[in-house]
């Protein structure tokens, strides 16, 4: 499995908590079942997912993931490796300065906020300049 699968099935695998809804009420059995129409994915606001996440690690623990790409993936509970950084750039194309400077590391972070949103993530542009 890729690095950036890794993350997105973190993401997307989390959920912030959301209040309660009361239960819908059964509906009367019909004399034929009619067919379930498929269900679209709803997009996924990573970054609340990602702030509920840093929510329950605490401040501290979580890092500055909004911009380092370092502590994203410690939040995210992935390898942070320089290895892990290098594989991952080299995924996403990313060659920006050496491996594990702080341009690379720039340039992997804005890469994976791009990604994210290229594949149904909500992430403000703010995070993907």
């Amino acid at each position: 499995m890729s690095i950036f699968s890794s993350i997105w099935d973190r993401i997307r695998g989390h959920r912030p908590k959301a209040a309660p809804t009361a239960p819908t009420p059964q509906a009367a059995p019909t004399a034929a079942p009619t067919p379930a129409a498929p269900v679209a994915a709803a997009p996924v606001d990573v970054e609340a997912v990602l702030a509920s996440m840093a929510d329950l690690k605490g401040e501290q623990a979580a890092g500055n993931w909004r911009t380092s790409i370092v502590d994203l993936l410690k939040l995210l509970g992935l390898d942070s490796s320089l290895e892990a950084r290098k594989e991952l750039a080299q995924e996403l194309g990313v060659n920006a300065g050496p491996h594990g400077s702080a341009e690379q590391n720039i340039a992997l972070s804005k890469a994976v906020w791009r990604k994210m949103a290229e594949n149904g993530g909500l992430v403000p542009d703010s995070l993907r300049d």
